[in-house]
């Protein structure tokens, strides 16, 4: 028994490391320190998620926007088979004022917010300016639930007073008077043709961007209309009724 327990003591011996080689291993730290460094990966790769998760909801959320713009800009909806001519460059709203009627200053920048159909005519409106306002509601209620978000306008470019017998269409549109020269500087007419002679389109953002024929009339009008309903379906997602301040809105 003794030589037993001798050897077995003798084993113990061999097998155990001396105490200076012990110390100087740091097991604790070979073993323990791998799962902290798995968990930093761990963290980085979720950052990363997230941030790519973020990246994918605002491109979600912003694609209606983008492709509307992209399509009414750039595309342009049906570009080639317009019944109106397209404006390039586009000519933004003078910084200038126009008088209601009544005489009141109104900035021109504050029609605004809303699609324009726009005539210009002295104020005595004869027969082809008369055709023109009557297109302009026309088309406008042709839009049906889509008529708020366009507005028809009449500048008058002299210092006559309309007749009194246009007074019940005149409320249903805006009518102000504005300097031939300033409105000359803005709006252009096709070559060889009057200022007086087309209908123009402003784009809620004050820019001209369309001008209808010289020919535009009753027989012709379904084809305006139909650019108008293209153009109002590209802008919807970024286009609704109604200026920002409708206080500003001058009638």
């Amino acid at each position: 028994m003794s030589g037993f327990n001798s050897s077995d003591a003798s084993f113990d011996r061999a097998s155990s490391p001396p105490p200076e080689r012990a110390a100087a291993e740091p097991l604790g730290l070979s073993v323990h320190g791998l799962p902290a460094a798995g968990e930093a990966m761990q963290a980085v790769q979720r950052t990363r998620s997230g941030r790519w998760q973020m990246i994918g909801v605002l491109l979600v959320c912003a694609a209606p926007v983008i492709a509307s713009y992209f399509t009414y800009y750039v595309v342009r909806p049906e570009g080639r088979r317009n019944f109106g001519e397209l404006m390039e460059p586009q000519r933004a709203l003078p910084d200038i004022n126009a008088r209601t009627l009544a005489g009141a200053s109104v900035p021109l920048a504050s029609l605004k917010g809303q699609w324009l159909l726009v005539s210009v005519a002295g104020g005595q409106c004869n027969a082809a300016c008369e055709e023109h306002l009557y297109l302009q509601r026309q088309l406008r209620e042709s839009l049906g639930r889509e008529k708020d978000r366009l507005d028809w306008v009449w500048l008058v470019n002299d210092a006559a007073q309309p007749p009194a017998a246009l007074a019940p269409a005149m409320a249903q549109g805006q009518v102000l008077r504005v300097d031939s020269q300033a409105l000359a500087g803005w709006l252009q007419p096709a070559q060889g043709q009057r200022l007086e002679d087309h209908l123009y389109l402003v784009d809620p953002m004050g820019n001209w961007m369309m001008r209808m024929p010289a020919s535009l009339d009753k027989s012709s009008a379904a084809k305006a209309k139909r650019d108008l309903d293209r153009l109002l379906r590209a802008a919807a997602s970024w286009d609704t009724a109604g200026r920002p301040d409708a206080a500003a809105t001058p009638r």
